[in-house]
């Protein structure tokens, strides 16, 4: 596809998503979250990068790691994610945060101008990943640190039939580049080929609890990133992906009505050589 028309799709695609995303992913993605914050390792003071901060499920995480005296940069290019996540931090008194559109492919900062850059499973949806990890890797001071979060291999995402599904309805133009970046070594030497160093690696499997089928579809179909293909749907297109959607995963319904699904994560932190330009 056109870059400038992936863009576009992924642009509009979550801002179809953002009414349903927050609530609809908070809990199943906390882990994954976690374990990108405990990797980064921020400190108080820093200032932060933060691309493709979507609805802010890390975003005041990283505002309480660096606390009153850091900064943080919150990124996204849906402007309807990007409205959303201002009024939460601002409503949580979160003044060390100021949030942007911005394509991750052509950061707005100068060289060397963060401690750290995070970005939190949105490297997927990129047009040109590699593109993009340069930026990350460009906008960092020698000795900051680049933490980043992927979904895994597709075999190991249990809800990964929703992208054939939806395409037999109406192209969503995901499912094609999705998985690219969580297979095999793929991040690890992306980060390599920016420099950067110090490069450590995990690999996290989780059971993704949905209370319900009503949730699961919210999350999965309304809130992820198929949700523009699925505004172009008929009533009746939209009742066969959600029915073959749910016989997709019927393998992972318990007897109460709820869904363990499983989900692989990839989190990759890398250091860019040479000192800390400031104490921190």
């Amino acid at each position: 596809m056109d870059a400038k028309l992936q863009l576009r799709v992924q642009r509009y695609g979550w801002d179809a998503a953002a009414d349903h995303y927050h609530d609809a992913w908070q809990v199943q993605l906390a882990p994954a979250q976690g374990t990108l914050l405990r990797m980064a390792g921020l400190l108080a003071g820093q200032s932060v990068l933060e691309v493709a901060a979507g609805s802010g499920l890390v975003t005041s995480a990283l505002a309480r790691a660096v606390g009153p005296e850091g900064h943080v940069l919150a990124t996204d290019l849906s402007g309807k994610m990007v409205a959303q996540l201002s009024t939460r931090v601002s409503a949580m008194g979160l003044d060390q945060v100021n949030c942007t559109r911005m394509n991750a492919e052509r950061i707005d900062a100068d060289d060397a101008a963060f401690d750290h850059v995070v970005c939190a499973l949105g490297l997927m949806y990129v047009p040109d990943p590699e593109r993009a990890m340069g930026e990350l890797a460009r906008v960092l001071r020698p000795g900051g640190r680049l933490t980043v979060t992927v979904w895994g291999a597709r075999n190991r995402c249990g809800w990964a039939g929703i992208f054939p599904i939806v395409d037999r309805e109406v192209a969503s133009d995901v499912c094609p580049m999705f998985f690219a970046t969580g297979g095999g070594d793929v991040l690890v030497r992306m980060a390599q080929a920016q420099g950067l160093m110090q490069i450590t690696s995990k690999r996290q499997a989780e059971k993704l609890h949905f209370t319900s089928e009503r949730d699961l579809i919210r999350a999965v179909i309304d809130g992820g990133p198929v949700a523009l293909a699925v505004k172009r749907f008929s009533q009746s297109a939209r009742r066969r992906v959600e029915a073959a959607f749910v016989e997709s995963v019927a393998a992972y319904a318990q007897p109460d009505g709820s869904y363990q699904i499983p989900g692989e994560f990839l989190t990759v932190s890398a250091t860019r050589p040479g000192t800390e330009e400031r104490n921190l």
